[in-house]
């Protein structure tokens, strides 16, 4: 199978760049990295408080019950999905050859969600909390995101009906199916579980919990690397077949894998094995999907030296096959038994969110921004920079994570070994995890300054050109 077999990003015709304007784009980009950097700071607080129980201990607001929700929401609806939506404004017009449907709707669907995010600061700094795990936000927030996410769907779906191109490229196959599943995903795990009870509700949050990284970030993040990958690289996709692969097994195989992380829980042995079996299933779509992101850059690796995008591209494509490889280890009882509930989750849930889909965030972001403000982008050398940052903190983060956690749950296994020594036991990792904590900052710093510089300065560049006219 070659590039010639596909609709490629790089084959279709380019619209002269003032049918875009790209408004909702801007908007959604340039506020998911304000709080990329907000909820950054609140990440490395969070990681001191490891290290120094005391810190800020006696502040309601600041403590670790009411930062942790802020720092999960924060990065995954306030970074991640934001950033997602602006890319996905972005690409969808470009790949239908026609204008956004509406600029104006999304412009009012990035207030909305400005205003949801704003909201969900004050409320969860506040102490006002559903419980649930990822599903914090009180419920007047929660109405607000389905109706944020129904502006945002319609709008896409109008673009992609009213398309120029008959032929759909697998990212708009994934930003669809991400529009589908992320409704059906948000409402089970945000209002569903409130008709249930016991177990069947622990069932329903997991389900969400895991399905909001499977059915939300990964195919959105996927949809973002398929059309990336080719640009930045200006190489075809090696295979549209593969691809199409990928999207249906990813389908059919993710939604049956939350369950795993209450196995030897009080749930039934039959789900448990649902459970294992289609977690181990998940190295179908996860192979098919990074075998075709390899085979697209044969004979292109050299580029990877000075193209930054292509860097946490590719960089993002290893950590999603590492993310997904742990995944269904670790739904193997003999596996489950040592890591679950231990700090390996974290660190293997952060290899997801942060080294895989907002590295192919923050590379669409670098590609994106130079295009949509026209000029150049403000400083190279410091889009480098923030790549090692976040790739060397990164992986001191996780891989001290999942050793970590290996060991802890090795000592809570023997029940010779009292809890509070396996909690001072692990004093070391956590000391390793704040200072990764703080180089993956500086990364966040360095991309956050360049971006809002290159935007800066190209609204000043048009205001100067305006002023001598």
């Amino acid at each position: 199978m070659t590039g010639k077999e596909n609709p490629s990003p790089m084959t279709v015709p380019a619209a002269a760049p003032p049918v875009h304007s790209d408004t909702a784009a801007k908007w959604f980009i340039l506020s998911s990295i304000a709080y990329f950097f907000i909820v950054g700071i609140i990440a490395v607080t969070i990681a001191a408080k490891f290290v120094w129980p005391e810190l800020l201990g006696t502040i309601p607001a600041f403590s670790y019950g009411r930062l942790r929700p802020l720092h999960v929401n924060g990065m995954l609806f306030g970074w991640l999905l934001a950033a997602d939506m602006g890319l996905v404004y972005y690409i969808v017009p470009r790949l239908c050859g026609v204008r956004l449907w509406s600029e104006k709707l999304g412009v009012a669907t990035a207030v909305l969600w400005n205003v949801i995010i704003l909201g969900a600061v004050v409320s969860l700094l506040a102490g006002w909390n559903q419980g649930w795990e990822y599903a914090e936000l009180p419920m007047p927030l929660d109405v607000l995101v389905v109706v944020a996410w129904i502006m945002f769907g319609a709008n896409i779906f109008a673009t992609i009906a009213s398309r120029k191109y008959a032929q759909m490229y697998v990212t708009l196959w994934y930003i669809m199916g991400t529009i589908l599943w992320t409704a059906f995903v948000y409402l089970t795990g945000n209002f569903a579980v409130l008709f249930t009870t016991g177990v069947n509700q622990a069932n329903l949050n997991w389900m969400y919990v895991h399905n909001a990284v499977g059915l939300i970030f990964t195919p959105v993040g996927l949809a973002l690397a398929y059309y990336f990958i080719p640009k930045a690289g200006e190489v075809p996709l090696h295979s549209h077949k593969l691809s199409m692969i990928g999207f249906w097994s990813l389908a059919f195989v993710y939604v049956w894998t939350g369950a795993h992380h209450m196995i030897h829980g009080p749930i039934s042995q039959w789900l448990q094995t649902i459970a294992i079996v289609f977690s181990v299933m998940l190295l179908i779509p996860v192979w098919t999907v990074v075998y075709n992101f390899i085979a697209t850059m044969k004979g292109q690796w050299p580029q990877m030296r000075d193209n930054v995008p292509l860097k946490f591209l590719m960089s993002g494509v290893v950590f999603y096959l590492l993310t997904c490889f742990q995944g269904p280890m670790h739904s193997l009882r003999s596996v489950n038994a040592i890591v679950s509930k231990t700090d390996w989750i974290p660190g293997h849930a952060h290899m997801a969110v942060l080294g895989a889909f907002s590295f192919f965030a923050i590379a669409g972001v670098y590609y994106v921004i130079p295009r949509m403000f026209r000029r150049g982008l403000s400083s190279e050398p410091m889009a480098t920079w923030s790549y090692w940052l976040m790739m060397v903190g990164g992986l001191g983060f996780f891989v001290t994570l999942w050793l970590g956690g290996f060991w802890q749950g090795w000592q809570w296994n023997n029940p010779s070994i009292p809890f509070i020594d396996t909690v001072v036991a692990l004093k070391p990792v956590w000391t390793v995890r704040f200072f990764s904590g703080v180089l993956i900052f500086l990364g966040i710093v360095l991309f956050a300054y360049n971006i809002m510089a290159t935007a800066v300065g190209a609204s000043e560049k048009r205001t100067g050109a305006a002023a001598a006219v």
